[in-house]
């Protein structure tokens, strides 16, 4: 198996990778207030950031976020929550051909949490597969779920577990779960082959 990463060795300095954002007020349509010179105002989703070349993480988009998303060229969207996607964010995947890849995982609460391995899995086939990319990845929050899925690509990028946890944190915040990083500790990466994206 052949895995490269960031030049080999384990990386404990990933601080600026991901910066979670907090939405400001989705904007009017149609107001000066969020037109400036005729251009439009992008609103990025919340807990948005880049993870990797081609590779999004987000909570789940609004209607508000269409502009910035379309902005970002993307070709996929892994969700990774069981309820059904809204119309009107379909409507807007199917007219920009963006294909949704949905893998659905319960959100549940500690100490019941029952992450699904094999879904993790088969999700993260998703993303490395670089004919997805431009890709976004997202539940709900884009918290637990998302971090679980992103942290198990940090493994395979030979981040050390200490940036891993990091990372998952800035975006849980206060409701980081200690299960969600053992998930993570424990996730077996050496059936998986990643060549860097880049």
């Amino acid at each position: 198996m052949k895995v490269d990463g960031f030049g080999g060795g384990e990386i404990c300095a990933a601080e600026e990778e991901a910066t979670p954002t907090e939405n400001p007020p989705a904007p009017v349509i149609g107001t000066e207030e969020n037109e400036r010179d005729g251009e439009e105002l992008f609103v990025p989703p919340l807990n948005f950031a880049m993870v990797d070349n081609g590779v999004f993480r987000s909570g789940f988009p609004e209607s508000a976020n269409l502009s910035f998303l379309q902005s970002l060229g993307l070709r996929s969207v892994l969700y990774l929550c069981p309820e059904p996607y809204p119309d009107p964010i379909n409507e807007f995947l199917k007219a920009n051909e963006i294909r949704l890849f949905q893998f659905p995982i319960d959100g549940c609460k500690e100490p019941f949490v029952n992450i699904p391995e094999e879904t993790i899995r088969e999700a993260l086939q998703v993303v490395l597969d670089a004919r997805n990319h431009p890709i976004l990845i997202h539940c709900k929050r884009g918290k637990h779920r998302t971090g679980c899925l992103v942290g198990c690509l940090r493994k395979l990028q030979k981040w050390c577990l200490s940036s891993i946890f990091d990372e998952y944190q800035r975006f849980a915040g206060a409701k980081a779960r200690v299960s969600d990083q053992r998930f993570m500790e424990l996730f077996d990466v050496s059936s998986f082959k990643y060549t860097s994206f880049s």
